[in-house]
């Protein structure tokens, strides 16, 4: 910026006023104006940073991309969440098995059930959500029966071992 034709003058007289402005978009206006003159000498330059700024057309375009992907992203976490819990069955009837003191022909068909449901997991991983709530029913309907059957075994055992305890006891 230039402030030219400006009349001789001694030392120390010019006055010129310098004005520097930032607005709310960050736009920065510099003036300069000769008072002397009663102001007949004036400039002014804007200053815009739309070097490293989105344009509002780019700001758009992402919002309507965000929008457009947003059903897909909330799709692929529920097929996550299924995934996951499918997972998490897995390995906790995996587990219990031997909490549970399962034996012979039943843990065979836990352990074969939870091991083929773990290679299909393992090459299985871009599946559908309900291919993934399928196999944990499949293996749930398989599973639980049994281990059920074993979990009130344990509970009855553990009453027969209280009521023991209680009949020895003399209160």
């Amino acid at each position: 910026m230039e402030l030219s034709d400006l009349p001789p003058s001694p030392k120390g007289v010019p006055m010129i006023n310098i004005c520097f402005d930032i607005d709310a978009n960050g736009i920065l206006v510099v003036s300069a104006e000769e008072k002397l003159l009663s102001g007949r000498n004036k400039n002014k330059i804007t200053i815009n940073d739309y070097k490293n700024r989105l344009h509002n057309w780019e700001i758009e375009k992402m919002v309507k991309e965000a929008e457009k992907y947003k059903k897909e992203d909330q799709e692929n976490e529920k097929k996550e969440e299924a995934k996951e819990l499918f997972k998490l069955y897995a390995y906790e009837l995996r587990d219990s098995v031997s909490d549970l003191a399962i034996q012979g022909a039943n843990k065979k068909t836990i352990v074969d059930a939870v091991k083929k449901a773990l290679q299909w997991l393992s090459e299985n991983q871009l599946a559908e959500c309900s291919k993934y709530d399928d196999e944990r029913k499949k293996l749930e309907t398989l599973c639980n029966p049994i281990s059920a059957k074993a979990k009130m075994r344990q509970l009855q055992a553990a009453g027969n071992i209280h009521d023991a305890a209680r009949s020895s006891c003399r209160c």
